[in-house]
């Protein structure tokens, strides 16, 4: 991964773009986290979602990640379609915060509309990224419900604090047309599965069955 430059690793884009980040460890990639961004891609009316792999979460142990480039295989052959992209942009620039990946990524690529998205069993713990307010002052959020988790995540703190932010469901097409801050929860997914369920005690993946 080290040989591409920053721009290399930033997938193609235009200026108007309306595009989806969904971030994480993808340590494995599954089904859901396709499934989100197909619902997310329809919900919100993006052009495409990039799929931002991190090298390590500093909220979780990575003692057991799996290697980037397999992690990166992995996650093109799950998300099989063109409007998906991989990309290793934070091992390339060195980043392990959200706060720095989006701050590069709008300077970088400042026509694009970007959408943040993330579950709601992370939006329950927002308020423990670094400088999380500064990611919603930067991109409006899709929230996507992962039940049980609704009401945690609604009565969390950084919800509390973005409330009189958050727009009604029902204009969530229009969300990156908004300026940040900005959020939405998105109901409906019907599948919730986690990446931890799919590893095994030892960090390595579950066999597909």
């Amino acid at each position: 991964m080290s040989s591409l430059s920053a721009a290399q690793a930033i997938p193609l884009h235009s200026n108007g773009m309306r595009i989806g980040l969904l971030g994480g460890s993808f340590n494995p990639p599954h089904a859901a986290h396709r499934a989100i961004s197909l619902f997310a891609l329809k919900r919100l009316k993006l052009d495409r979602v990039w799929w931002l792999l991190t090298p390590g979460n500093p909220l979780k142990d990575s003692g057991r990640l799996n290697t980037m480039f397999e992690r990166a295989r992995a996650a093109r052959e799950v998300a099989d379609d063109p409007r998906i992209d991989v990309s290793c942009l934070e091992a390339v620039i060195g980043t392990r915060y959200t706060v720095d990946t989006i701050i590069h990524l709008r300077r970088r690529v400042s026509g694009v509309r970007f959408v943040w998205i993330m579950g709601a069993d992370n939006l329950a713990q927002f308020h423990r990224w670094k400088d999380w307010r500064r990611i919603a002052s930067a991109v409006p959020i899709a929230v996507v419900d992962r039940p049980p988790q609704s009401f945690r995540a609604l009565a969390a703190p950084a919800a509390q604090a973005m409330a009189r932010y958050r727009a009604p469901e029902n204009q969530a097409a229009g969300l990156a047309d908004r300026p940040a801050p900005g959020w939405v929860f998105l109901t409906g997914m019907k599948l919730n599965l986690s990446s931890s369920g799919l590893r095994n005690p030892d960090g390595s993946w579950k066999a597909k069955k």
